[in-house]
């Protein structure tokens, strides 16, 4: 056993206990399951090119010396991103908790409590510091946030302007750089017509939906935004306003001025800079338009016995339902970051954000007064953390760099200086030295912080925030700590079992993978910092984008989609720049197979694209014929097709190279979902099947940890024709010679997260990756053995075999009166997360083992379906007191006085030995769904305040 193979490590099935699988599915080996699996056709004839794996130790080794190549220097630059004090109990016990960080999405809401509580809060946060009156659990970045609140503005139009296609949004010139490029990308194919300007000379004409502003602006200046809003109201423009969320614990909130949506990012809130990213951002609007609003909401509810609960609320308004006629796609959430933002704000309470608030502007104030002294003046009329100064930008730089200080050069002669909560006395007076140095003057000494303010009398803030008791009671480390710890017993996470989730990959989270995300020289990095003092991040970058290169076969690689479905978007933009280039500009069409995931029509929409759906055999495959006859009757429109592969089904199609060839032949490029990858590494590729562009989920395949449902990385692959357009970044160069205008705000997305995916493929190698796929097929056909003669399995290969997922049909089960909602619930007693829930048909269970799942597990999980199926011949389509029915059971129920049910307390807790061991209690009973939606409320106040 060789100890230091990472492999060894990774991998569940041991190899003593490969004869008993084998046995079990009915093949001699691996191989042979392989072949059975995957058609000939499309196996890749030799290994992957890529590095010798290195063991965890030398990877660390490695990973600490390529930090060393980052220079960390002091950051002023600003443009939305900021050093920030992470505290310490939130870093221990939540960032690098295992516990919180591979938890799932909490679809499943009786056992996600504790999260689903930890983002209420952040909700609360956001709505409350906004002046708003709901906001969501996150979003991914400021400038896909902003992107979102254009199409909020656009959806919501009013019926005339709708009529007369009104479609012009004014855009502040005050708004951040990368902000702008990301509008521009999303504005331009759903035809809505940008204008840039001063927001003081807008003429407010009718031809405007809506209007974007900077709170403060870019450089710093805050103006007083309540007469334009006001008058823009008046002529039937909304207005979105982007605001610092630390700033708003001491300016007036957008909110109380009347904007429509405020959005921003919660990084300055506890979460490091990471070159870019993962950072929650955050989207607050005004009840009305609740069913535009994109992403994911927590909503109060009540479970089985009336108490209170939380579970995701308004499900109706997410891609997956309206798919094509969404206007968003967004799947993922930030819910890791803003979770931590959320506990920033319970932690520090709203005293203790004033005093940071406070201490920031404080310092600016003083940094102002010191230059000034030395007759460096700054030009901004108010602010409240960045100073916009005159001065030899060059001179300046120099001496800057030297003594390791970054400042934002706005030109020639104008610097940008943005403080931050970091920032000390001594920081300032070595600002202050730079300056006395580049004049050629005396250094001015500074001793203490002004009491000055720069923040105008009627812009500063009168209304008080976070008075709710959460925000009030835990200012002690040891008050926190225990906290964190009471939500945390209230999840599922892996760290307590398998969660089986079709179409997620729920896979090991390595520690390994997981430790550079804590170093200093990985995460303090600003994204806008000189690519010369990102040495060490440029070579990984540059290294994993080479490495996903050889696992797809493709010729280039962007990381900057920061979710999967921003990488569905990214890649069909890059088709769209394609066939403009060539002059093709009618080619729209885009052709998706109608059991393609729902984010598929939803991106192609967003891309500007007319969606054709395609039809599906009985056996869940493509059907070829229509297909063909949809790609010949569009051939001269033909854009793309979007296909899933393996497919969502969880089987590989035999007919892929003549689907692909046929798009081909009719003009048309193709477009891979990339969801079902851990299916293919190493076996095929993309490339090989005739795709043109795929999106990876870094965060399935790549082992990049799901944290509740974000951070997610989705970035695209695409084969040379498609490299010229990968997107870049105003600020940053990068990208293709032909780039398209950027997908999310940071050059390289959510770089910090990235390193995760770096060390998984640098560790496992060639051989690992490839044994990474053929055991997640393995373990996938080892349960589909041991269910299917309990539950029918859905569709299989043409060999029976299943890819690395499988479909269990509960329709049946009706006439007996179960929902598959009832098996998910029971799982629960089991100590289990339910499989992937009526997708992709409805009334069934998705189930993807994934390969980092040991036998032991495996036979738990079966065991546990096996001993439900028995409960579920038992039951009656007449009775509806079973023990399915009511599942979960908690154990308030088990240890009450009274039992009323016909069953024994152990048929419900204790089903099966293995739980007297282990037992996980699920917090609340069933959650009522209906009642939530009914009687929203996503804030933190009691749900008898909103009655």
């Amino acid at each position: 056993m060789r100890t230091d193979a990472f492999a060894l490590r990774h991998l569940g099935p041991r190899e003593s206990d490969l004869q008993h699988l084998f046995t079990t599915i009915g093949v001699d080996s691996l191989d042979q399951l392989i072949a059975e699996t995957i058609p000939n056709d499309i196996r890749l004839k030799k290994d992957l090119e890529l590095d010798a794996p290195m063991t965890e130790f030398e990877y660390l080794s490695h990973i600490q010396e390529l930090g060393s190549k980052n220079k960390v220097f002091k950051s002023y630059i600003g443009l939305g991103y900021h050093p920030a004090a992470i505290p310490a109990v939130i870093q221990r016990n939540i960032f690098e908790n295992p516990g919180w960080y591979t938890a799932y999405t909490p679809y499943q809401a009786e056992i996600a409590q504790g999260r689903l509580e930890a983002i209420l809060n952040y909700q609360t946060t956001i709505i409350e510091l906004t002046g708003m009156e709901i906001a969501n659990a996150s979003l991914l970045d400021e400038g896909t946030a902003a992107a979102e609140a254009i199409a909020l503005l656009f959806d919501v139009r009013s019926r005339d302007q709708k009529k007369n296609n009104v479609n012009k949004f004014f855009v502040s010139e005050e708004i951040l750089p990368q902000t702008l490029s990301v509008l521009q990308t999303r504005a331009t194919p759903k035809g809505i017509e940008l204008v840039i300007g001063n927001h003081e000379t807008f003429d407010f004409s009718s031809d405007f939906f809506g209007a974007m502003l900077q709170y403060p602006g870019k450089f710093g200046q805050i103006n007083d935004y309540a007469s334009f809003i006001a008058n823009a109201h008046a002529n039937e423009i909304k207005v979105a306003v982007a605001a610092d969320l630390l700033a708003l614990a001491k300016l007036t909130p957008p909110g109380e001025m009347g904007a429509d949506v405020v959005v921003g990012t919660s990084q300055r809130f506890g979460i490091p800079m990471g070159y870019g990213g993962p950072h929650a951002a955050y989207f607050a609007t005004k009840e009305e338009h609740k069913r535009s609003m994109p992403g994911r909401i927590i909503g109060v509810t009540i479970d089985a016995n009336g108490n209170r609960a939380l579970r995701m609320a308004l499900g109706t308004r997410e891609q997956h339902i309206k798919r094509e006629k969404a206007t968003s796609n967004i799947c993922t959430a930030q819910v890791l970051l803003a979770v931590m933002a959320g506990m920033y704000a319970v932690y520090h309470g709203p005293k203790g954000l004033q005093y940071i608030a406070n201490k920031v502007h404080a310092s600016a104030v003083t940094l102002a007064e010191a230059l000034n002294q030395l007759g460096v003046y700054q030009t901004n009329t108010a602010f409240f953390d960045t100073l916009l100064v005159k001065a030899d930008a060059a001179k300046v730089k120099a001496i800057a760099e030297k003594n390791e200080v970054n400042f934002f050069y706005v030109d020639s002669e104008t610097i940008s200086i943005a403080l931050n909560e970091t920032t000390s006395l001594a920081d300032l007076n070595q600002i202050v030295s730079i300056f006395a140095e580049a004049l050629g003057k005396s250094k001015v000494q500074i001793d203490q912080f002004a009491n000055e303010t720069m923040v105008p009398k009627n812009l500063e803030r009168t209304s008080t925030f976070l008075q709710h008791e959460v925000f009030n009671n835990h200012h002690s480390e040891s008050q926190l700590m225990r906290y964190i710890k009471k939500l945390e017993r209230k999840d599922l996470s892996l760290n307590h079992s398998m969660i089986s989730l079709g179409s997620c990959t729920m896979k090991l989270n390595a520690a390994a993978e997981m430790l550079p995300l804590s170093m200093a020289n990985w995460n303090s990095i600003h994204p806008f910092a000189p690519v010369e003092q990102a040495e060490g991040y440029q070579i990984m970058l540059k290294k994993l984008e080479q490495q996903l290169n050889v696992v797809t076969g493709f010729a280039g690689t962007t990381l900057q989609p920061n979710s999967g479905a921003q990488g569905e978007y990214a890649g069909l933009m890059t088709i769209r720049a394609y066939h403009l280039s060539r002059g093709d500009n009618h080619r729209n069409v885009c052709l998706i197979p109608s059991s393609a995931h729902g984010t598929n029509p939803a991106s192609a929409a967003m891309a500007g694209m007319e969606i054709i759906v395609t039809k599906t055999t009985p056996e869940g495959n493509i059907d070829v014929e229509d297909l063909r006859a949809r790609a010949i009757e569009y051939k001269d429109r033909l854009s793309c097709l979007m296909v899933t592969y393996p497919s969502t089904h969880g089987v590989f199609e035999s007919s892929i190279i003549e689907i692909t060839n046929l798009i081909h032949e009719n003009g048309g490029l193709v477009y891979m979902d990339g969801a079902n990858m851990n299916a293919q590494v190493g076996l095929t590729n993309p490339a090989t099947i005739g795709a043109d562009v795929c999106h990876l989920n870094l965060h399935k395949t790549f082992a990049i940890p799901h944290g509740g449902g974000g951070p997610g990385v989705g970035p695209i692959c695409v084969n040379e024709k498609l490299v010229p357009f990968l997107p870049t970044n105003p600020v940053l160069k990068v990208g293709g010679e032909k780039a398209i205008t950027a997908i999310s705000s940071a050059p390289y997305g959510s770089a910090l997260v990235c390193l995760i995916s770096y060390g998984y493929i640098s560790m496992l190698g060639s051989e690992g990756l490839t044994n990474a796929t053929k055991y997640a097929i393995l373990n996938a056909n080892y349960m589909k053995a041991r269910l299917e003669d309990h539950y029918p399995v859905l569709y299989s290969g043409e060999m029976g075999r299943a890819a690395h997922e499988m479909i269990l049909d509960c329709r049946a089960f009706k006439q007996q009166g179960i929902e598959v909602t009832d098996i998910a619930k029971r799982l629960m007693d089991y100590g289990f997360h339910a499989p992937t829930v009526s997708f992709p048909v409805a009334g069934t269970l998705m189930i993807e083992p994934t390969e980092s799942e040991d036998v032991a597990e495996l036979d738990r999980f079966c065991d546990a379906m096996i001993a439900i199926r028995k409960e579920i011949a038992a039951a009656t389509a007449e009775n509806h007191n079973t023990v399915l029915h009511n599942a979960p059971h908690t154990q308030a129920m088990l240890t009450a006085d009274v039992w009323n049910f016909p069953y024994t307390r152990e048929q419900a807790a204790f089903p099966l030995e293995y739980l007297t061991e282990n037992k996980f209690w699920p917090s609340v009973r069933r959650v009522d769904d209906a009642y939530g939606d009914r009687n929203l409320v996503c804030s933190c106040a009691p749900i008898e305040a909103y009655m």
